[in-house]
C-alpha cells in the first residue's frame, strides 16, 4: 500500500467539511479539518507532515486569499488546492496567483480531486528532495544555497530539473 498523504481541509461548512472526510477516508488520505484561517494556521503549526490544504476561498467568515497568503509565506512548501462554491474567475485567478497549485468547483468529484491530491503531494515531495539535495552540496556557498531553494520554492523552470550532479 502506497504512503497516506496528509491533508488540511480548511472549511466553514460543517456538512461539506463531514462528507468531504467521509469521501476521501480509505482513499489514501489522512484527513485533519480546520474551521478558519487561526484554525489552519494553529493545526498547520502543531501537525506534522501536512502535504497539501484543500481551502475555501469562498466569500465567507474567512478571506480564503489572505488564509492561502499566510499559508504560502509561513509553509512554503505545503501545497494548495483552492476550493468554491461560485464560478469566480477572478477569484480562481487570484488563487493561483497567490500559490494554489489547482481550483475546484463544488460539487467536488471525489476521483478527480484524489487524482490532484496525489499530485500535489508528489510536486511537494519532489521539491523536498531538492532542496535536501542542496543541503547535501558541501561546496556550495550560504548564498547560492539561498538562491537555489528560492528557486526551488518559486518553481522556476531552471531548477525543476536541478539533480544531485549539479
Amino acid at each position: 500500500m502506497t504512503a497516506l498523504v496528509k491533508v488540511l481541509l480548511v472549511d466553514d461548512d460543517s456538512e461539506f467539511v463531514a462528507d468531504l472526510v467521509r469521501r476521501l477516508a480509505g482513499r489514501n488520505c489522512s484527513v485533519t479539518c480546520a474551521h478558519g484561517a487561526g484554525d489552519a494556521f494553529e493545526r498547520l503549526s502543531e501537525a506534522t507532515g501536512i502535504e497539501v490544504v484543500l481551502l475555501s476561498v469562498d466569500e465567507s467568515s474567512f478571506d480564503g486569499i489572505k488564509t492561502l497568503q499566510g499559508i504560502k509565506k509561513n509553509w512554503p512548501l505545503v501545497e494548495v488546492i483552492a476550493v468554491t462554491g461560485h464560478a469566480d474567475i477572478e477569484a480562481a485567478v487570484n488563487a493561483v496567483k497567490f500559490g494554489a497549485g489547482d481550483y475546484l468547483l463544488k460539487p467536488l468529484d471525489t476521483e478527480k480531486l484524489v487524482c490532484l491530491i496525489e499530485k500535489a503531494a508528489c510536486r511537494k515531495r519532489h521539491r523536498d528532495k531538492l532542496i535536501l539535495d542542496v543541503y547535501m552540496k558541501p561546496y556550495m556557498t550560504r548564498r547560492e544555497r539561498e538562491r537555489r531553494i528560492a528557486g526551488i520554492l518559486n518553481d522556476t523552470p531552471a531548477d525543476r530539473s536541478m539533480s544531485v550532479e549539479d
